[in-house]
């Protein structure tokens, strides 16, 4: 016979939830708790020996409250019981103190990562550029880790990240240096303008950041731009560009006269927006290398710097036109153009423009003289040429080689003479 189909279960009633255990109440809290109570509510007048009215016995009231509620109640009445049952409460302070410890500590973490940091990057700095160099998958990673010096770090070393972050919104791009070190940088007529702005600018001064450059031309989507390049963008006014614009035309005719003056030593000669108070300086093509690159290249102990002559830099020299000293050469050049004074002056202009930009004098000599022309017009030397006496010249040794190559010749025919003996 088929079997009868099983009757459906009954749905399980719901389990009650639990509650945790209420702790238990000790007997010297209970006795406090009392005491409390009694000193609060006075024993009634009217049953003075009422058993309710001792200071023993609690009231009804509070033997039928919950367990919670008198270890509450007993824990206001009893401090020592408070303080031992919630030690956390004890040691807890005040909450503007907390906040107050809370920002210090904070304070003390951050300068020791600092400065666990700073020792760790003395020590393998390098070794986090040569990754950015060779290793193009993390590239973008260690470039967050280099640390450098900057016109507003006071001597601290700042991440780029940090430097972005503190960029103006109106401007665009990092500024960046090269050199040889810290002081050749600081001071350099590339920053003047932008310090007066209050750019912040970055000194790169190891020679691996010129290589770390080639691998990181941008970091956070905001390009990387050097100041001793040609074409450098500066946020200004429109007020600012008219008048600029204005500065080019009008020095226009000089910068031609001058690049004829200079000939084959610059490519072109321009007016400058980066300059404050010098008067001008050299700065390369955008594509080329720079001042630093080119020393560094030099300086290579199997390298050949003429190897390469497309990459050599290619100078383009920029006037400042509110310089004292390019008002009155412009002034100069219209009067008297052949001037040989003139042209002395833009030489020696030529060779301070190249020290000042890094560069190495070509011809020291030359510069040497224009300086002590300098010097003498100053002092009011009308001719730098020294009187010389004739020098007596040196004995001769030829008698002494003679009687030298006798006595050779001598001792040679006693040989051949005593060799024939011997034959004999």
């Amino acid at each position: 016979s088929p079997k009868s189909p099983k009757s459906p279960k009954s749905p399980k009633s719901p389990k009650s939830p639990k509650f945790p255990k209420s702790p238990k109440f000790p007997p010297a809290a209970a006795e406090a708790a009392t005491r409390a109570s009694s000193s609060r509510s006075p024993p009634s007048p009217s049953s003075p020996s009422s058993p309710r009215s001792s200071p023993l016995v609690p009231s009804r009231s509070r033997l039928e409250a919950p367990p919670l509620s008198r270890s509450l109640a007993a824990a206001a009445a009893d401090p020592a019981y408070r303080f031992s049952r919630y030690p956390s409460y004890r040691s807890r302070p005040h909450e503007d103190e907390d906040d107050e410890d809370d920002e210090s500590d904070e304070e003390k973490e951050d300068e020791e990562k600092e400065c666990k940091y700073d020792s760790f990057y003395a020590e393998f700095g390098k070794s986090l550029k040569l990754g950015i160099i060779e290793d193009s998958t993390n590239k973008k990673k260690l470039a967050k880790l280099v640390r450098y010096e900057t016109s507003k770090s006071e001597g601290k070393y700042i991440g780029l990240q940090e430097y972005v972050e503190n960029m103006p919104e109106s401007q665009e791009h990092i500024y960046y240096i090269t050199g040889e070190n810290k002081d050749a940088v600081k001071d350099s007529p590339f920053i003047e303008r932008l310090t007066r702005k209050g750019i912040e600018v970055v000194y790169m001064v190891d020679p691996l950041d010129e290589y770390v450059l080639n691998a990181i031309p941008e970091f956070d989507g905001v390009r990387l731009m050097s100041v001793t390049k040609e074409d450098i963008e500066i946020a200004e006014s429109e007020a600012a560009k008219e008048k600029a614009n204005a500065l080019k035309e009008e020095f226009k005719p000089f910068g031609e006269w001058l690049s004829g003056k200079l000939g084959k030593k610059v490519s072109k000669v321009e007016v400058s927006n980066r300059l404050a108070q010098s008067p001008c300086v050299l700065v390369t093509s955008k594509y080329g290398w720079s001042a630093n690159m080119e020393r560094i290249m030099k300086a290579q102990t199997l390298g050949n710097a003429e190897a390469q002559p497309w990459m050599k830099a290619q100078k383009i020299l920029e006037i400042n036109p509110l310089h004292p000293l390019i008002k009155e050469m412009k002034k100069l050049s219209e009067e008297s153009p052949d001037a040989d004074k003139l042209q002395s002056a833009v030489d020696l202009l030529f060779d301070t423009a190249m020290l000042t930009s890094g560069f190495s004098v070509v011809d020291p000599k030359e510069f040497a003289t224009n300086i002590h022309s300098v010097i003498g017009a100053t002092l009011g030397v009308d001719s730098l040429e020294v009187d010389l006496e004739p020098e007596e010249p040196l004995e001769s040794g030829d008698d002494d080689e003679e009687e030298e190559e006798e006595d050779d010749e001598e001792e040679e025919e006693e040989e051949e003479k005593s060799e024939g003996k011997d034959e004999l």
